[in-house]
């Protein structure tokens, strides 16, 4: 694949999302919403169940628990969280499907079920299949070594120490072929002419352990979900994938500092609900979702992941108008990739 084609085909995104660095904003997205509604006749009168297609350790089990408490808060309805990982999130949203189209399940879940209905339109698609409550996380990636690494220090010895290895260099990821995490390293690896080989770990705690115990050399993963491994010293970022770093990250380059000339895809997160639930009690739950969205406890949890460093709240209709762009961007990066869309 010509990385010129990717360029030309996904430039769009990142105007379309509108995201900008080094940005913090003062009011919160949701404030203008009522600070109470009354759920439709008595609506809930149990707990919800949260279902969440990966593990609890890794960014989606930990956002499904902020978001989760953050609604009980709010409601004083509580969610319990069912974890169903496997297959890259399908295990869970097949789970999800089966479930009565009542209201009282909801699904935690992020791009890769828009890249998975792009490459194969007989999946669910997230903005017509389902009902997006809320997206709560936008964030972006970067390529982590151990701090204490001294065969190489940064991106530009990085890629010169790969390069000499012979194709046996090794970076983390998620399993999954034509997630964002996997067709972004393309392109890195593309614009570099590194040969290395990615590690595939479809939880998060054994793939920030993969790097920790030094079973591999580096880290593809979002800043938010190796957060305690930054505080602790234990892991440093080499890269940053946005065209112009934050602040938070000033001492790290850029894609546009390490010359890397592709526009960045995002890690997005949301929660949403069956397509068929009762009107009025889908109302209810765009409602508390996007309200829980501004409540302290959340906004705490957003700004300890690094997610307030780029704009990260989209309501029902933001959602499906980031979703519908998303699955057309990549099934455009599909075709340019020789892949077979269906």
């Amino acid at each position: 694949m010509k990385l010129k084609k990717y360029v030309a085909s996904v430039g769009t995104i990142a105007v379309s999302m509108a995201l900008s660095a080094n940005v913090a904003f003062a009011a919160c997205a949701s404030d203008g919403l009522p600070a109470s509604m009354e759920g439709p006749g008595g609506y809930p009168e149990r707990a919800l169940t949260m279902i969440v297609p990966y593990g609890p350790a890794g960014g989606s089990g930990q956002v499904a628990q902020a978001m989760a408490q953050a609604v009980s808060d709010l409601t004083g309805v509580s969610i319990n969280r069912d974890h169903k990982p496997g297959g890259s999130g399908t295990v869970g949203m097949t789970a999800f499907m089966a479930t009565p189209a009542d209201g009282y399940t909801v699904l935690e879940h992020i791009d890769d079920a828009s890249s998975a209905h792009a490459l194969d339109s007989s999946r669910p698609n997230p903005a017509e299949d389902l009902i997006p409550l809320v997206i709560s996380q936008i964030t972006f990636s970067q390529v982590y070594i151990r701090t204490e690494e001294d065969r190489f220090t940064d991106w530009a010895s990085f890629v010169d120490w790969v390069n000499a290895q012979g194709g046996k260099a090794t970076i983390a990821n998620v399993s999954k072929e034509g997630s964002m995490e996997r067709i972004t390293m393309k392109f890195i690896t593309d614009a570099t002419g590194m040969e290395i080989q990615q590690i595939s770990f479809d939880k998060g705690a054994p793939r920030y352990g993969a790097l920790a115990g030094g079973q591999v050399d580096a880290l593809f993963e979002q800043p938010g979900d190796v957060r305690k491994f930054l505080d602790a010293g234990t892991f440093k970022p080499i890269l940053t994938i946005l065209k112009e770093a934050p602040e938070a990250f000033a001492d790290v380059p850029s894609l546009t500092e390490a010359g890397l000339g592709f526009d960045p895809l995002y890690r997005f997160r949301g929660f949403y609900v069956h397509k068929d639930a009762p009107a009025d009690r889908v109302e209810w739950l765009k409602w508390a979702f996007q309200k829980a969205y501004c409540e302290e406890s959340y906004q705490k949890y957003n700004e300890s992941k690094f997610m307030t460093l780029i704009e990260s709240f989209r309501d029902t209709e933001g959602s499906r108008e980031l979703i519908n762009n998303t699955v057309a961007q990549y099934r455009d990066v599909y075709k340019a990739m020789g892949l077979e869309v269906k």
